[in-house]
């Protein structure tokens, strides 16, 4: 089901992405990306990221996207991008990334008993993340007035659609009497048993993965030179795993069986952290219980703050400059 949802995810991006260059050799004059024809645009942004996972989440049942998030964890990402720009509706973007994510089980704000069973796992993790993506920019309302040589707003409404990697190493914590609380790097201790012959559905997850952006954006004109733009962007990942947690609890004599000694005792602690809230009696789950949801894959969010400079001449001589300035009509919203 998974290899059949990924295959969707690019046969639907290579789909758009070629609409989008069909519709420009149609509507345009030239896709040709050349100084004076194409408009080249590098920037930064920065803005604060949002894990959404198996870990943590919102009061009552699991829900999807902003329904589930727990702002007290909200990280920062920062990064840069360049931009081509073959015409006023369309734009090629490249950008990379680096920030943090973190869920955790204990934040939960308490309604019911949907979320207690969250907080009796009790899991947390933590994660840097970089990244790097392609995505095409497209500007509806441009391209419906792509013919009106007066349409020239400040403001701009746009979507983002592309596809990227990313690498992530993901942490969990112990709390020892103290309240000493040290981190670990889970995938060397299989928490779930992935690579483990037991579980030969569950293999070893790679730190690096695919996957896809998709957003929406507005984009406000300060010059011909400098722009500023909000943008909310959605990460569709093609791993369980960002937070280690995916499927069912095993076995713990099996981390004594493949694991060091030192490993092992660190996974049998890791790995099931529960505390007795819905059950005060459990001190452990049983083995095959559920400990995530394997059928949907984790994903995380950034609301950016970007700002954009153009490159190169903005006009082609001081004359048109002249111009230019002299007859712009006033700026529309």
């Amino acid at each position: 089901m998974k290899k059949r949802l990924h295959a969707t995810w690019i046969t639907c991006f290579i789909s758009i992405f070629l609409s989008f260059v069909l519709f420009s050799k149609s509507y345009s004059q030239s896709l040709v990306f050349s100084t004076g024809k194409a408009k080249v645009e590098v920037g930064i942004n920065i803005g604060p990221s949002f894990f959404l996972g198996d870990l943590g989440g919102h009061r009552g049942k699991g829900k999807r996207f902003i329904k589930d998030l727990n702002l007290p964890l909200t990280e920062i990402m920062v990064g840069g991008f360049i931009a081509v720009y073959p015409n006023e509706w369309l734009g090629i973007r490249a950008a990379a990334q680096y920030g943090k994510l973190q869920a955790a089980d204990n934040v939960i704000n308490t309604k019911g008993v949907d979320e207690l069973w969250r907080k009796q796992r009790n899991l947390d993790f933590r994660t840097n993340i970089a990244e790097g993506y392609v995505a095409a920019e497209v500007f509806p309302l441009m391209f419906l007035n792509q013919y009106n040589e007066d349409y020239k707003p400040r403001l701009r409404p746009y979507g983002v659609v592309g596809v990227g990697i990313f690498h992530f190493n993901p942490q969990g914590s112990l709390t020892d009497s103290t309240g000493k609380k040290t981190w670990y790097y889970l995938r060397p201790l299989h928490t779930e048993g992935e690579g483990f012959p037991e579980y030969p559905n569950r293999k070893e997850y790679s730190l690096t993965q695919i996957n896809f952006p998709m957003g929406v954006g507005l984009k406000y004109v300060i010059s011909d030179r400098v722009n500023v733009s909000f943008e909310i962007l959605l990460r569709k990942s093609l791993t369980d795993y960002i937070d280690d947690v995916s499927t069912n609890y095993i076995d713990p004599a099996l981390f004594d069986k493949y694991l060091s000694p030192q490993n092992a005792i660190i996974a049998r602690k890791i790995s099931d952290k529960v505390i007795g809230i819905v059950t005060p009696s459990v001190t452990r789950y049983t083995p095959g219980t559920q400990r995530g949801n394997p059928r949907q894959n984790d994903s995380y969010f950034t609301t950016f703050l970007k700002i954009g400079v153009r490159l190169g001449p903005i006009f082609k001589n001081n004359y048109s400059r002249h111009v230019a300035s002299r007859m712009r009509c006033p700026s529309r919203f």
